[in-house]
């Protein structure tokens, strides 16, 4: 067992079963519109109003009424117009690329060529949609994830965020299994914590199952002391 392994099943025990991200490459998309400025709770209401009116297929949200649309997305939260203009977007990409979702299980360089000109996605969310949606064993690294490996010693930092998540996904990935549960796992566990526990401004140490092993913590402590 890696280092990673152990820790992980730390977390795993922690935190119990956690609900992964969509895997249909359109409802996942939505999903990260949805997540943007958003929480879980609020990202899952939007998203659980747009599938009661049947919105959740290019087709089916370009044909639904606008005002039903608005409505749903905004149980997400602040920041509607730019939500919707980002779907407008998304369902225009989708319906023009019908090959899309072939493209996103194909070869990983051109389904994240073919996924740029999404919005709101960014390189994490063309990472997730690789990993939850096209099958590929990648590791998505946004803000949460970097900052959970980075305190645990994994990868460099950069000023240039994708060589921090390039760093990272070296890194973690000597220590995983290529297997696709793997990386699912090991992306909903380390982005998980760093939400809830191993939080940017003040990080909740004390009661981190990971403290023994993790080097800021541990440096952490002893500036408390």
């Amino acid at each position: 067992m890696s280092r990673l392994d152990g820790l992980l099943a730390r977390l795993r025990k922690f935190y119990g079963a956690l609900p992964a991200p969509p895997a249909d490459p359109f409802t996942l998309f939505v999903w990260e519109v949805l997540s943007v400025h958003s929480v879980p709770r609020k990202r899952d209401a939007a998203l659980g109003a747009l599938k009661r009116i049947r919105a959740l297929t290019p087709d089916a949200m370009w044909r639904a009424p606008q005002k039903k649309l608005e409505e749903s997305v905004t149980l997400a939260g602040p920041y509607v117009e730019q939500r919707m203009r980002a779907l407008r977007t998304g369902v225009d990409l989708f319906r023009r690329s019908p090959q899309i979702t072939a493209v996103i299980k194909g070869p990983a360089p051109a389904a994240l060529k073919a996924l740029k000109p999404f919005p709101q996605m960014g390189e994490g969310g063309a990472y997730r949609m690789l990993l939850f949606a096209g099958g590929h064993a990648v590791l998505p690294v946004d803000a949460r994830v970097s900052r959970t490996a980075a305190r645990l010693g994994y990868g460099e930092q950069h000023v240039d965020f994708k060589k921090t998540a390039r760093s990272i996904r070296i890194a973690v990935s000597a220590q995983l299994p290529e297997t696709i549960a793997a990386y699912r796992l090991a992306y909903l566990l380390l982005s998980q914590h760093g939400a809830a526990t191993c939080t940017e401004g003040d990080p909740h140490c004390s009661v981190c199952p990971l403290l023994e092993e993790c080097p800021e913590g541990q440096k952490r402590l002893q500036s408390a002391d």
